[in-house]
């Protein structure tokens, strides 16, 4: 029952997560924004699709999670939905560039560059070891590190102009 229940609720806030940002993507483009690195995206969808997929194929069912990194991952999303708030109708799931615009500064950009990829990052390692898949963690993780460097170094490059 825990499973299928924390597996769907993170794949409904995933869906939502598309949603809004495919909705300020539309929006900022209208502005006169660009998007930078597409090539790159699918991965990413593939890579958190495959994770929450392989989560619930390796896991049985009746896997009760381990509080604590059960209740590490819950906190991430905190984190998550501080990096949405500020960046508000700039935040998007792809590389959105709006010439002129100002980088943001506050909220968790005062404190770490790339906030929501460390976020994400942590997300791929904790939430399988709620559920005991070590080998998940582990084999996301490293994926989703190699198209985190991809990303950043696509994503700098672009902003790079206004830093």
């Amino acid at each position: 029952m825990w499973l299928w229940l924390v597996i769907g609720l993170v794949a409904i806030q995933r869906l939502w997560e598309l949603w809004l940002a495919d909705r300020n993507t539309q929006r900022l483009i209208a502005s006169g924004a660009v998007e930078v690195g597409a090539r790159h995206y699918p991965l990413f969808i593939a890579l958190h699709a495959s994770w929450l997929a392989a989560i619930a194929l390796a896991t049985p069912p009746a896997t009760v999670p381990h509080p604590v990194w059960l209740a590490f991952y819950v906190v991430l999303q905190f984190g998550r939905l501080w990096v949405i708030a500020t960046l508000g109708r700039f935040w998007t799931t792809r590389i959105i560039t709006l010439p002129g615009a100002p980088l943001e500064r506050r909220g968790p950009y005062r404190l770490v560059r790339h906030p929501n990829y460390v976020i994400a990052s942590l997300e791929i390692l904790v939430l399988p070891l709620a559920f005991g898949q070590v080998w998940i963690a582990i084999a996301w993780s490293i994926a989703n590190a190699m198209l985190l460097a991809w990303r950043i170094r696509v994503e700098d490059g672009a902003l790079a102009d206004r830093r």
